[in-house]
């Protein structure tokens, strides 16, 4: 590591949507810089794999499976990652994405997901994670 890399000993990130991509990659770029992560995502496989290779840089993760567009569940969440770890310091709201083909024609039912997705799964989590 050079002296430009934030370190983050000690430090606990919460990051939804964090079993792949850009997720996965804040995860490992976070246990790199010396921080645990809790990982929630509602993808199993990739949960436990993202929080295996975090482990195996020597630092702890823990994976939830859970669902970002169920309030309860990522407030459950959250919690239960304050618990494991003792605290949470980091959050990454993670969790989003769009919908294909033109907007135009797309149902009201489509617009309410992609808002619970994006915006509500971000407030869910802030909430849960600012109450500790």
């Amino acid at each position: 590591m050079n002296d430009n890399t934030i370190r983050l000993d000690s430090k606990v990130a919460f990051i939804t949507a964090g079993a792949n991509g850009l997720g996965a990659g804040a995860a490992l770029h976070i246990a790199r810089c010396g921080g645990d992560v809790a990982i929630l995502d509602i993808d199993a496989e990739g949960g436990e794999r993202t929080a295996a290779d975090v482990r195996a840089l020597g630092r702890r993760a823990l994976f939830i499976h859970a669902d970002v567009l169920q309030v309860d569940q990522v407030d459950a969440a959250v919690h239960r990652a304050a618990r494991e770890f003792g605290r949470i310091d980091i959050l990454v709201n993670n969790a989003g994405g769009t919908r294909q083909g033109p907007f135009v024609g797309q149902p009201e039912r489509s617009w309410r997901k992609l808002i619970d997705l994006n915006f509500v799964s971000m407030l869910a989590a802030t909430q849960a994670a600012a109450a500790l």
